[in-house]
């Protein structure tokens, strides 16, 4: 599925749950279902700064791809890394570093966060991007 495909997708699933708890509980189900973090990975330096919670985010290259794995001490928040995840894990970092990330802004996701979470969205974006640039 291409990136563009695969955005599309999670614009329509977010447009067919009306209301946000159900969105929320989309979210919290994506998180859960986030495979299983490493305990030797959660280190300082996978630690994403400007979270209030807790948030680690592993990048391996491999074969010219990204990819990611995550995990959060933060329910909503493992959601939301989940689906930043969920469409960027295993793209090439040129596709990813070139990416406008307005999908987002599609599906409401920033405005119907708290002003600490919506925070921490925007420093998980600036992350997964800073690992996709080329000098990275």
């Amino acid at each position: 599925m291409s990136l563009s495909e695969k955005k599309q997708e999670i614009i329509e699933d977010f447009s067919m749950l009306e209301e946000w708890m159900d969105k929320y509980s989309y979210l919290i189900d994506l998180g859960r279902n986030l495979d299983d973090y490493p305990q030797e990975l959660k280190t300082e330096d996978r630690l994403i700064k400007g979270c209030q919670s807790r948030v680690w985010l592993n990048c391996e290259l491999k074969d010219g791809a990204l990819f990611f794995t995550a995990d959060s001490d933060a329910i909503i928040t493992k959601g939301i890394i989940a689906l930043l995840i969920s469409v960027y894990s295993g793209r090439p970092r040129e596709e990813i570093a070139a990416d406008d990330f307005l999908w987002i802004e599609e599906i409401g996701l920033k405005e119907n966060l708290s002003p600490t979470r919506a925070g921490g969205l925007v420093s998980m974006i600036e992350t997964i991007k800073r690992m996709a640039s080329p000098s990275s």
